[in-house]
């Protein structure tokens, strides 16, 4: 089912963990809507300024969410309003493309991520590993964070410089 010009249904809920495992990961009817406003509003967007984006992680139900992270606690992915994305350019990952794009644009979002990669405590990272986007039907935050690890390998995050 396509969501929008060049964004499927299929790609927004495909895991491999969760075909390997046996998980159903499918959204309700109005998951669908929420991530057909996702592909139109968002992705669809940057995929006409950059080219093709791999959705390495889209819709998450509660079961594969709780696998994937360990907790069960709130994701935007469960509620079918976030997805991560990596970008490839001439055979390289240029993710940080898709966070400047996002900012050129002047797009509305929720929350933007540069997920680790070369970034750190006190560095925003120039090679983030990929970049986590949001978007909510209203309220939407612009919030830019970095992901990184302490030095006790626990995931933290801070407001991007």
């Amino acid at each position: 089912m396509k969501l929008s010009k060049n964004f499927t249904l299929e790609e927004l809920i495909k895991s491999n963990t969760a075909k390997r495992l046996g998980i159903e990961n499918k959204p309700s009817k109005e998951g669908i809507i929420k991530l057909r406003i996702l592909a139109t509003a968002l992705l669809q967007p940057l995929r006409e300024r950059l080219g093709v984006l791999r959705v390495s992680s889209g819709f998450r139900s509660k079961e594969l969410n709780k696998i994937i992270t360990g907790h069960d606690k709130g994701s935007q992915h469960c509620e079918c309003e976030a997805v991560d994305l990596v970008y490839v350019k001439r055979g390289k990952i240029d993710n940080i493309m898709i966070f400047q794009t996002l900012i050129d644009l002047n797009l509305d979002f929720d929350q933007c991520i540069l997920e680790y990669g070369d970034g750190t405590k006190e560095c925003d990272p120039i090679f983030p590993d990929w970049v986590h986007l949001s978007y909510k039907i209203t309220g939407n935050r612009k919030q830019v964070l970095v992901a990184y690890k302490d030095k006790n390998n626990k995931t933290k995050y801070r407001f991007k410089n």
